[in-house]
């Protein structure tokens, strides 16, 4: 079966591969299709759509765009958009402002919390833009902590919050624009913190209901550490509201041990690039270009 991943990160966020070698990995393991959904970032998706020409892999661009829902943070995967059009270009420099603005004030928080980091040390890390995922790569290189979401908890998200820093789009602001991008927009892993945990499920339902109003197509079916229940969850909103169904192992390589491009966890995901053309036919009968 030819399999696809729609959600992976590379060394543009906060991924141990380059675009490219993501898509030497995605060669090897002889997945067909793959998106590249870095955060909030798209300056990876040139790099991967070359290479991936060369070995006949099919690249979806991608991006991961971190929204403020109802005084939460939730994780959306933008797909199929064209990243040059004027209209995601005006949202994405208003994504970037918010990720770039105050980093030395940022790292100057960090060292009040007694971390030996300096803004040299950062800038070493840097794939082209100074941002929050760089200070963080800087942060997993001083070994500090042996996972990474600690580093976002104890260290960037406070001092972040304190500068106005986690100032994030909105679904009303952002859908309209990623649609008219081309874009499926789909609601990442809705179990997480960034997400819709700890609500009953009920207001979970009503959440995505109401995100499917604001301009949601689809749901991460497929997740490397969902429940049997989340699926029969998924599943049944999927049925109700009419979405389609995205997923991918959100692989992050090195900093994400255990879970591999394309199958997940000890193999529980393989995804069929069914899945994909049923995406690329609801964006047809959406008129998403």
């Amino acid at each position: 079966m030819e399999i696809i991943d729609l959600h992976t990160h590379s060394t543009v966020s906060d991924g141990t591969y380059t675009p490219c070698g993501l898509v030497e990995l995605a060669s090897k393991r002889n997945i067909r299709a793959f998106a590249l959904t870095d955060h909030d970032n798209v300056s990876g998706l040139e790099e991967a759509k070359k290479a991936a020409d060369k070995v006949g892999i099919e690249l979806i661009p991608g991006m991961e765009v971190t929204m403020n829902f109802h005084g939460r943070k939730i994780h959306v995967i933008a797909l199929g958009f064209a990243a040059d059009s004027p209209d995601f270009q005006e949202l994405y420099r208003k994504i970037r402002i918010n990720k770039e603005e105050k980093i030395d004030k940022l790292i100057e928080g960090i060292q009040r919390c007694g971390v030996p980091i300096t803004l040299e040390m950062v800038q070493k890390h840097s794939s082209g833009q100074m941002d929050q995922y760089t200070v963080m790569r800087c942060l997993v290189s001083m070994k500090i902590e042996k996972k990474i979401q600690p580093l976002w908890d104890k260290y960037i998200d406070p001092i972040a919050a304190e500068l106005g820093m986690n100032e994030n789009v909105t679904p009303e602001e952002a859908f309209p624009i990623l649609h008219k991008a081309g874009a499926v927009v789909s609601l990442a892993h809705f179990h997480k913190k960034i997400g819709l945990k700890d609500l009953p499920r009920e207001a979970q339902a009503d959440a995505i209901r109401e995100l499917r109003h604001l301009g949601l197509d689809g749901v991460e079916r497929w997740y490397p550490s969902y429940s049997e229940d989340d699926m029969v969850f998924l599943q049944s909103m999927i049925d109700e509201l009419g979405m389609c169904s995205t997923g991918g192992t959100d692989f992050h390589g090195l900093n994400r041990s255990g879970v591999e491009m394309g199958t997940g966890i000890n193999g529980n995901i393989s995804i069929p690039y069914s899945a994909l053309e049923a995406i690329n036919e609801y964006k047809r009968m959406e008129g998403l270009k």
